[in-house]
């Protein structure tokens, strides 16, 4: 024994004393324990595609199975599915990257939680937009940093400005958590704000994590700009993330990747190679193949989002004591409950309990007026989740 030491009888590590669990899998965890014991629960939780993946996207799968493609990969994943991600990059969001640049991660989440580990360090701060996704904050302490929220305002969209991002930023900012299309908002960034956004970033140098996992899921004619594209300064310095979960219907084949400067991706791989290793390998095949398939697809999908979307918005636009802004991407609607007086946790318990509703109380995204609807669920169940809603609202 080395010296005297004191023992911490915690079998846990300090950092962890922080961290919350994700209330959006709480949230639907409950719901479907009730729907379990036979109760009749609506849902608007968990930001989950209710159609299935589409057949040609299994079939490669299932070929790459019976091909006995079950083993190592490189730790980044197959160089088929890299030449794929590097032509949808040019093709679609006007990036040239090389191979080297890309590594496929096991699920978006995991491509963001790997950025921000090879990013930053113990007290460098991390800028994050207000509401934001529940697990950025959760990733940048697990790495060691510090979240800085800014609350973005209702009348701009819920989207930070590029004034707000600079009274922010202090002599410890490294990075800025950007998601466009947002979740839990629904709002989208103009070409004119993101090159705003990067102009404060590229003088301070300070990364910039784009998360665009929604960014085929958009309406009223919008138009996505990946923030990387927006000039040569912006690609120095920014970090893509992209995946399959949310437009191919793919949540549970945990398949994302990252686009970055070659520094950042030969961390990332390093990170990736000694925790994970590769990405699954046959899921790797189906992810080829939704790149190099039938995109009617995804438009299919689209519109359906898009007739959801419409008739959530005309009916919320009608219930008292709420107020909601117009979705233009993703599949969420922020619904703002500040004149009902109830915490988000208060409200949405109640939802559940009494009305069989489930909803994500907003405090999981920083902003606790507020919950999130989710319309990846089908239309009878928008309907009558809505109608049990005004009935609560009517209540309170």
């Amino acid at each position: 024994m080395r010296g005297t030491f004191t023992f911490d009888m915690s079998l846990i590590a300090s950092k962890f004393e922080s961290i919350a669990p994700s209330q959006t899998l709480a949230i639907t965890a409950a719901a479907k324990q009730m729907r379990d014991e036979g109760q009749d629960i609506t849902s608007f939780g968990a930001g989950e595609p209710d159609f299935d993946t589409p057949q040609y996207i299994k079939d490669a799968c299932i070929e790459a199975l019976q091909e006995g493609k079950t083993k190592y990969t490189p730790a980044t994943g197959i160089p088929e599915l890299k030449e794929a991600i590097k032509e949808k990059l040019y093709l679609e969001n006007g990036l040239e990257y090389d191979n080297n640049q890309i590594s496929i991660n096991c699920g978006a989440k995991h491509s963001c939680f790997n950025a921000i580990l090879a990013c930053c360090d113990p007290e460098d701060e991390v800028v994050i937009p207000a509401p934001y996704w529940t697990s950025y904050p959760e990733m940048v302490r697990l790495a060691g940093a510090e979240p800085y929220f800014v609350q973005t305002k209702k009348e701009n969209n819920w989207k930070l400005t590029a004034d707000e991002l600079e009274e922010s930023m202090s002599g410890r900012t490294r990075m800025l958590i950007l998601n466009s299309p947002n979740n839990p908002t629904g709002s989208v960034y103009t070409e004119k704000e993101l090159k705003a956004i990067v102009e404060v970033c590229a003088s301070e140098d300070i990364i910039i994590l784009s998360d665009e996992i929604y960014e085929k899921l958009i309406y009223n004619g919008r138009k996505h700009f990946s923030t990387a594209a927006i000039s040569d300064a912006a690609k120095e310095i920014t970090i893509t993330i992209n995946g399959f979960s949310k437009v191919y219907s793919m949540t549970g084949w945990r398949l994302g990747y990252t686009a970055a400067p070659l520094e950042i991706a030969e961390a990332i791989a390093k990170i990736q190679s000694h925790t994970t290793s590769n990405p699954t390998t046959f899921a790797q095949y189906g992810a080829l193949a939704a790149l190099q398939g039938d995109q009617s697809i995804v438009t299919d999908m689209v519109e359906e989002y898009d007739m959801r979307r419409q008739y959530m918005l005309s009916r919320l636009g009608t219930i008292n004591n709420i107020d909601v802004v117009e979705p233009e991407g993703a599949f969420y609607f922020l619904v703002d409950t500040s004149k009902m007086g109830l915490s988000s946790m208060n409200l949405t318990e109640k939802l559940l309990s009494r009305y069989k509703v489930a909803a994500v109380p907003g405090i999981a995204f920083g902003y606790d007026q507020s919950v999130r609807f989710s319309y990846a669920t089908s239309l009878d169940v928008i309907k009558t989740g809505l109608d049990r809603f005004e009935e609560f609202c009517r209540a309170h």
